[in-house]
């Protein structure tokens, strides 16, 4: 005669059961909160790295344009032979020697002062979006025998700014 067996539950037994197969209503909003705080922080993340990319990008015209500016006043007023020597990237001193920056600075000397204040025209660039920052500055000199046109190009390869090129243009002597 086959044995049978049955066994009786009770309805909270039951339910108990039925929990065990379905996350309950707490697990559920656990996840989607941590889900949602995943997020927050990724935004956060993202947010704060954009900030810094775009302060970092300020930050660098502002150092180009007053150090594009210093070099002109430094050249063209104060004529300051030394400034410009140590301010000189590896290929602005080969194509310009230290003969030809004292002549640069003497005859700028020799003009006298240029009339104030000097009109610049800047123009900044990145290579890469937010980074190798290059300044292009033009100087429209007024020196009281004549005008003079400085132009330079800076950039911020490692550890300063330098001058990377210079080009000075003024009438020759009659």
């Amino acid at each position: 005669m086959p044995h049978f067996s049955a066994t009786v539950r009770s309805s909270k037994q039951l339910d108990s059961d039925i929990n065990m197969k379905q996350p309950s209503n707490r697990q559920h909003h656990r996840t989607r909160g941590e889900g949602l705080a995943l997020v927050i922080i990724l935004v956060a993340i993202i947010g704060a790295g954009s900030w810094w990319l775009f302060s970092t990008k300020k930050q660098s015209e502002t150092e180009a344009r007053a150090f594009g500016r210093s070099v002109i006043e430094h050249v063209a007023v104060s004529h300051d032979q030394a400034f410009l020597s140590s301010n000189l990237g590896p290929q602005a001193k080969a194509q310009l020697s230290d003969s030809q920056q004292k002549y640069l600075v003497s005859k700028l000397g020799e003009l006298g002062s240029p009339a104030q204040p000097i009109k610049i025209d800047e123009n900044m660039t990145f290579e890469l979006k937010f980074f190798e920052p290059r300044g292009f500055f033009t100087a429209h000199l007024n020196y009281p025998s004549q005008p003079v046109k400085i132009e330079i190009a800076v950039s911020h390869p490692v550890g300063k700014w330098q001058v990377d090129d210079m080009t000075v243009t003024w009438k020759a002597p009659l």
